[in-house]
């Protein structure tokens, strides 16, 4: 019957007697796992920051009304040239608004879908920007702020004043910061607004609105919805564009083609809005996984190789073990104890040491003006992370010294007695 108590004393013994070998066998446990947190948390968290900047502002499904040519043309209604190959030139759209008919009741309908979690109008105008003799082309969207806020993080994006200034002020405009910064205006200051229509509306800036997208923030501001229909001359009705954001983002490309065939509009789900940048997102992520494992495995055979090595130097032990009586299964189990005890320890630490490197990351001073809201590098504090690391310390550790631990097992203890 095997005595426990007596494998621990003799593993015990072993480790303190190479304490050298045994903590250089630990801190390579360590420092695996250390690494690997270190990675996975600060590239994950980079890739969530990165993701953020495009899917945080982007609806799931982006309706609109697409002003396009007709595809039947009046020629093919003619039975006449019916069955001919008829060539069309220079086809024109027909004049129409780029409002979206019955915007309203659609925007009710899709409030009480189980599948949708929010829904925005907003009403786009093109205008020109006018301070003094500088004149600048750019775009207003009227939006819901409130709305914004709540499903697309829209206030993250503000570096100066708040966005529920818009809703204290009819004349209230969150002004670009790259608009604000040519035109060397600030909050309090007052802006003219030119509309195609010839229109000129004098506006008090209430905020900036940074994106970290520059060809954004030179051109798009934002103001109430209520104020940009005012600038354009329009209704309360009119919509020209609704957001929906959707309790399941995987839903987007089903649905949007549900709505286009149902509503007669054009419905760009998120997916195909942003297929380059789910691309860039999967391959960033592919990398940061290959890396990771890649550190485990090599802080895996340092292991096996230190362990090896210890049973090599062990040999004249194993040989009084087994001459005393001890078999080739508690030899076996006293060098897997070792490695399992080494794994623990190298374990423990490396997941405090992958913790507090984490912390001073993600303390560390960040600041980039493409990037305003962000003040420090991003990490992911995930505890699968921290559960991943010291199960593969635990089973590398073990196999590392369960291999070593077989030739221990079958080493004759006469032959080595008879080479001293």
């Amino acid at each position: 019957m095997t005595n426990y108590r007596v494998i621990f004393d003799i593993t015990r013994t072993h480790l303190q007697s190479r304490l050298k070998q045994t903590s250089v066998a630990a801190l390579g446990v360590t420092f695996g796992i250390g690494t690997f947190i270190i990675m996975m948390g600060f590239m994950t968290g980079l890739n969530g920051l990165l993701d953020g900047l495009v899917l945080n502002r982007t609806p799931h499904i982006h309706i609109y009304n697409e002003i396009k040519p007709t595809e039947e043309q009046p020629i093919e209604l003619d039975e006449v040239y019916s069955n001919d190959l008829n060539i069309v030139r220079s086809v024109k759209p027909k004049e129409s608004l780029v409002r979206i008919h019955n915007a309203l009741p659609l925007i009710s309908e899709l409030k009480q879908d189980k599948r949708v979690k929010g829904v925005t109008a907003q009403a786009t105008a093109r205008v020109f920007y006018v301070a003094g003799s500088i004149e600048l082309n750019g775009v207003i969207n009227g939006i819901d702020v409130m709305e914004e806020v709540k499903l697309f993080n829209f206030g993250d994006y503000i570096v100066k004043g708040e966005g529920e200034n818009l809703l204290k002020r009819n004349n209230g405009i969150l002004l670009g910061a790259g608009i604000a910064k040519k035109m060397s205006i600030s909050v309090g200051d007052k802006i003219n607004v030119s509309t195609a229509n010839g229109g000129v509306f004098p506006l008090k800036v209430v905020g900036i609105y940074q994106s970290g997208l520059a060809e954004v923030d030179n051109i798009q501001s934002f103001v109430s919805l209520k104020t940009a229909q005012q600038l354009l001359g329009e209704g309360s009705n009119y919509i020209s564009d609704i957001n929906v954001k959707l309790y399941d983002m995987a839903l987007a490309p089903s649905m949007s083609k549900e709505l286009s065939k149902n509503f007669d509009l054009t419905a760009i789900d998120i997916q195909t809005a942003n297929a380059q940048f789910d691309t860039g997102t999967s391959i960033r992520n592919l990398i940061t996984y290959a890396v990771s494992i890649t550190l485990l495995i090599v802080a895996g055979f340092g292991i096996y190789n230190i362990l090896n090595m210890l049973i090599y130097e062990k040999m004249n032990d194993i040989a009084i073990l087994k001459a005393t009586g001890f078999s080739g299964s508690d030899v076996k189990k006293v060098f897997i104890s070792q490695a399992v005890i080494i794994g623990f320890l190298g374990g423990l630490l490396g997941l405090l040491i992958g913790f507090i490197g984490s912390v001073l990351i993600d303390n560390a001073p960040f600041e980039t003006e493409a990037l305003p809201t962000i003040k420090t590098y991003p990490i992911n504090y995930n505890p699968l992370f921290y559960i991943v690391g010291i199960t593969f310390a635990m089973i590398s550790t073990f196999l590392a010294g369960y291999l070593p631990a077989r030739k221990a097992e079958k080493i004759d203890p006469v032959e080595i007695i008879r080479g001293q």
